[in-house]
């Protein structure tokens, strides 16, 4: 049965189980970890979803310098949120955790995935981009992420599956979430936003960053693009300057 969202709430009173961070196991009393499937390999994303993700985390990375002065943050795309040794991790399209980050040996079983218990916070953004209806994004999602307390869940809902709206922002509010019209995500001092443009050759409504002065974060080609026309305009002032200079 599908849980919507203003049932978050009552998942106690209903009997169930209570994930938060609080009550999540130590990594000393986690099964070995052999018996963790971390990642499976099997491709179910389209290809605006992976461009959609790509889009995010790179942006991300290229763009910007973290929260306040410079804290480390973590980017990801379609990685393992383990919370509990018994239980199948949560997969969002893409997450954002803040004052944390990668560790240096990546291959190593204990670093393939985001282990709520090793980074001792869950992510503080999580995005679920919707392409059909069997994700339950508004559901069982909505739920479980509540549940680990993940600050602000996001769904976007390209091609309206859903028919609520093509972008919805929530904070969680004590034990359940609640909408954030502006999309203004005050914790990570970030917002996200409706961009209509082009991504790597696909023309699109797109998901987009904004840093806390409303500066959309660039791509890496937008960024080369910008430094091209500096470099255009530096020259024509130059020869602007050197005619006048002629005339005088």
């Amino acid at each position: 049965m599908t849980t919507e969202p203003c049932e978050v709430a009552h998942l106690a009173e209903r009997g169930e189980p209570d994930r938060s961070p609080a009550l999540l196991l130590p990594p000393d009393a986690w099964p070995h970890l052999d018996q963790l499937v971390t990642e499976d390999d099997t491709p179910v994303d389209n290809i605006f979803s992976e461009k959609q993700q790509r889009l995010l985390t790179e942006t991300l990375y290229t763009s910007w310098a973290g929260p306040g002065s410079g804290m480390p943050f973590l980017a990801l795309a379609n990685v393992g949120v383990f919370y509990a040794a018994e239980a199948p991790p949560l997969v969002p399209d893409v997450l954002l955790s803040v004052g944390v980050q990668a560790p240096p040996d990546v291959w190593k079983k204990t670093n393939r995935s985001y282990f709520i218990a090793s980074y001792g916070k869950p992510p503080d953004v999580v995005v679920e981009i919707v392409s059909n209806r069997k994700g339950d994004e508004a559901g069982s999602k909505f739920a479980d992420y509540a549940s680990l307390r993940v600050p602000y869940y996001v769904i976007f809902d390209p091609s309206r599956r859903l028919k609520q709206g093509v972008l919805r922002v929530y904070q969680l509010k004590g034990a359940r979430y609640a909408p954030l019209p502006a999309g203004k995500l005050a914790g990570v001092e970030l917002e996200l936003v409706l961009w209509n443009g082009s991504f790597a050759d696909l023309p699109a409504t797109w998901l987009r960053w904004r840093d806390r002065t409303g500066t959309l974060l660039a791509t890496g080609q937008e960024q080369r693009q910008r430094a091209e026309q500096e470099r255009q305009r530096a020259e024509q002032e130059q020869l602007r300057t050197e005619r006048e200079r002629q005339r005088a």
